[in-house]
């Protein structure tokens, strides 16, 4: 069976700064994949190894099928197939919402212009944003300009879409609105990689949960387990602070003291 993302022995390194132990896992066609876990712990450099914006210092990436890490790789063709969202917009400020839309699938996948139009409107409808074509990024909210990024991501029919907390840089009340889309996007079937803090996203749209800290993937399972029931004492710890943010930590030496026995076996585990 072909994964849609399969990882094996994953690591990078930033000079002396380790920040990917040797990382293995996969993401199946048609699943949602949340990778959860502290800042500094890994998870937004696993994503960018994914598409080879950081090329990894070691292990194997394939996506689709197509080994990313083969030298030999057209690593252009082979991005056509993933789709980016990011914390920012990436917006151009200069052009309207239909052409920021548009100049990708000009530029990259070679449309004509009445097909590249056809198909960002279309996406745009999708999103919920299809009524702002002619504005410009600036007259938009951050919800808005997110929903927007995700639509010119769909309009390269991207076979598997990368989310880098996507809500991260949005004020609360905007986070529901970017959060229904990708819901949306899940029960279409499209395969999702997300790097996300949005608990109750990863609770109710996940298949898998990963948790990862310290550059490896400490637990990993359906929500309700890694979530619900994690098995792993810094799970616990982690989690304990992000569901309470009255949560002081003050007990927690003798778990942390466990947690790090535990990721200290990991790495080894996982590199050989």
């Amino acid at each position: 069976m072909t994964h849609a993302v399969e990882i094996k022995d994953l690591h990078k390194s930033f000079g002396s700064l380790e920040v990917l132990k040797g990382v293995d896992f996969t993401v199946d066609e048609g699943q949602v994949v949340c990778v959860i876990g502290p800042s500094g712990s890994g998870k937004s450099t696993l994503l960018r190894c994914v598409n080879l914006l950081e090329q990894p210092t070691k292990g194997k990436v394939t996506v689709g099928g197509v080994e990313l890490t083969d030298p030999d790789v057209d690593i252009d063709a082979a991005r056509r197939r993933l789709g980016m969202v990011f914390q920012s917009f990436n917006l151009f400020p200069h052009m309207t919402v239909l052409q920021n839309v548009m100049i990708a699938q000009r530029r990259v996948l070679k449309r004509g212009k009445q097909e590249a139009e056809r198909i960002a409107r279309e996406n745009l409808d999708k999103v919920g944003v299809g009524a702002k074509c002619d504005a410009y990024p600036p007259q938009l909210s951050g919800g808005q300009q997110q929903r927007v990024a995700i639509a010119r991501a769909l309009a390269m029919d991207p076979a598997l879409m990368l989310f880098d907390e996507p809500t991260s840089a949005l004020d609360p009340e905007l986070v529901g609105d970017v959060l229904s889309v990708m819901r949306k996007l899940a029960q279409d079937g499209m395969t999702m990689l997300v790097v996300t803090h949005e608990m109750s996203f990863a609770r109710e749209v996940a298949d898998r949960v990963v948790f990862m800290d310290g550059g490896v993937i400490v637990e990993e399972g359906p929500p309700g387990q890694v979530i619900g029931d994690p098995q792993h004492a810094r799970t616990r710890t982690f989690l304990r602070r992000v569901l309470d943010p009255t949560y002081s930590g003050d007990d927690d030496t003798s778990e942390t003291a466990d947690a790090d026995g535990g990721r200290a076996a990991t790495p080894g585990s996982a590199g050989g």
